[in-house]
């Protein structure tokens, strides 16, 4: 056997999150530091964003195209990653339903990209983003495996077949 199946405990394993991996669980392993850099870095990807969308605006204000089209184009960018922020906000306390809009919403969050970098952002400040519903789901699996564990007792092979009356 291996050191990895030795080490492994029986039981409901937690689920890694994106560079978080388990330290989540007891908040070990640099928690704290790679929060606040998660937290930096997602600032620092919606600033830099942020920045190229300014580019693509002056390059329609050098094209010329009218002021529909430009206050049409910041408009759509605001919405997009309003409901991007929304969503994003919502997933990390939540799994969407397998017939939810989350995947006809994909297009729009993609879009609104900088609107899910801020949540990702602000969620940094108080936990690893999703972590409260992994610890919940987690915590739930712990004690349905622990009650499912003290119900057995003996060997069920063993045990005498009940009489029919």
């Amino acid at each position: 056997m291996s050191d990895e199946q030795q080490q492994t405990p029986a039981g409901p394993q937690p689920e890694p999150i994106p560079f978080f991996g388990t330290t989540w669980v007891e908040h070990d392993g640099g928690y704290a530091v790679r929060r606040a850099a998660a937290g930096v870095g997602s600032l620092a990807a919606a600033f830099a964003a942020a920045y190229l969308l300014r580019f693509a605006y002056e390059g329609l204000e050098i094209g010329n195209v009218g002021p529909f089209l430009s206050i049409s184009v910041v408009v759509l960018f605001a919405i997009a990653s309003a409901i991007a922020f929304l969503k994003t906000w919502e997933s990390f306390g939540r799994r969407p339903a397998p017939s939810s809009d989350e995947a006809s919403l994909k297009g729009l969050k993609m879009i609104g990209f900088i609107g899910s970098l801020i949540a990702y952002f602000l969620r940094c400040f108080s936990e690893a983003p999703g972590e409260k519903l992994r610890r919940a789901e987690y915590e739930r699996a712990v004690v349905e495996y622990e009650r499912r564990r003290s119900a057995r007792t003996g060997n069920p092979a063993a045990r005498r077949p009940k009489r029919k009356k």
